[in-house]
C-alpha cells in the first residue's frame, strides 16, 4: 500500500513538474504583454503590477496587426481545407489500390518533406514574380499546401490501412458505388486522424515565418512576419510582441481544446505514428 502511494506521488510530482515547464512560458507572454515597459524591466521581476491594455492598443491601433490576423487566419484555413482534400483522396488510393511503383511513390512523396525549406525559398520567389502572384494569400495557400500535402499522405494513409478493407467490400455488396463507401463508412472511421492532421497542418501555416517573409511585402503579410517588424534598430517592443503573441496562440488552443477527444483517439489509433 505505502509503495503504490509513493508511485502515486512520484507521478503527481512528475506531471506538476511537467505542466509548470510548459505553461509558465505562456503565463509569463500574458503577463509581459499587460505590464508597460518600466515593469517589464524590472529586477526582481513584478508579477504584481498595474495591468495595462496599452500594448494591445499600439499593435492593433498603430502596427495595424488586424489585417495581418485576417491573412493568417485565411492563409491556414484555407490550406488546411486543401491539404486534407487533396492529401486524403491521395492517401486512400495508396492505402487501396495496387499501384505501379506504389512504395516508391510513397517514399517520394515523403522525400519532398525532407528538404530544406530554404533550398527551395528561392525558386517559389523566382516563379511567384514571374507569373504576378508576390504578395498573394493565393500563392502562400500554394505553397503551404505543397509543404502540407506529404504530411497529410502519410498520417491519413496508415490511417485508411488500419480500417478494414470488408467494410467497404460490404458497403459495395449492398449497392454503395466505391465513393459512396469511401464517403458514407470510411471517411467518418478516419474522423479523429483529419481532425489530427488538420490542427497540425493549420499549426505549420499559422506559424511558417521563412517563406511568408520571403513571399509577401503588405497585402499578403502575416502576424510572424509582423512580428518581426517590431524588432528595430532603436529598440525591441516586447510588450507588443507579447500582446500579439499572446493573440496569436488563442485561435490555435481554442481550435484544440474543441476537438481534443479526437486528438486523444487520433493518436491512440496511431495518427503520428508515420
Amino acid at each position: 500500500m505505502e509503495k503504490e502511494r509513493a508511485k502515486l506521488i512520484v507521478a503527481w510530482v512528475i506531471i506538476t513538474v511537467i505542466m509548470v515547464v510548459n505553461v509558465l512560458p505562456f503565463v509569463w507572454l500574458i503577463l509581459t504583454s499587460l505590464k508597460t515597459r518600466l515593469d517589464i524591466f524590472a529586477i526582481p521581476p513584478r508579477f504584481i503590477f498595474q495591468p495595462t491594455w496599452k500594448n494591445y492598443v499600439s499593435a492593433f491601433g498603430k502596427r495595424h496587426f488586424l489585417p495581418m490576423f485576417y491573412n493568417s487566419l485565411i492563409i491556414s484555413v484555407s490550406t488546411t481545407l486543401l491539404s486534407l482534400a487533396v492529401g486524403t483522396l491521395g492517401a486512400y488510393a495508396l492505402a487501396r489500390f495496387r499501384l505501379f511503383g506504389g512504395k516508391h511513390i510513397s517514399f517520394w512523396i515523403l522525400s519532398t518533406r525532407m528538404f530544406p525549406p530554404i533550398v527551395l525559398v528561392i525558386p517559389f520567389y523566382i516563379m511567384a514574380t514571374r507569373w504576378g502572384l508576390h504578395d498573394s494569400r493565393f500563392l502562400m495557400v500554394i505553397v503551404y499546401t505543397t509543404f502540407n500535402l506529404p504530411f497529410v499522405v502519410w498520417i491519413m494513409r496508415s490511417f485508411f490501412e488500419d480500417i478494414p478493407y470488408d467494410l467497404e467490400k460490404a458497403a459495395m455488396a449492398d449497392g454503395y458505388t466505391r465513393w459512396d463507401a469511401f464517403w458514407k463508412i470510411i471517411l467518418p472511421l478516419s474522423a479523429p486522424g483529419l481532425v489530427t492532421t488538420a490542427i497540425l497542418c493549420f499549426i505549420f501555416s499559422w506559424n511558417e515565418f521563412l517563406f511568408a517573409n520571403v513571399l509577401t511585402a503588405a497585402v499578403a503579410k502575416t502576424v510572424p512576419v509582423g512580428i518581426r517588424g517590431l524588432v528595430t534598430s532603436r529598440a525591441i517592443e516586447w510588450g507588443e510582441i507579447a500582446a500579439v503573441a499572446t493573440l496569436q496562440v488563442i485561435p490555435v488552443l481554442a481550435f484544440t481544446f474543441a476537438v481534443q477527444k479526437y486528438i486523444i483517439r487520433g493518436l491512440t489509433l496511431g495518427a503520428v505514428k508515420g
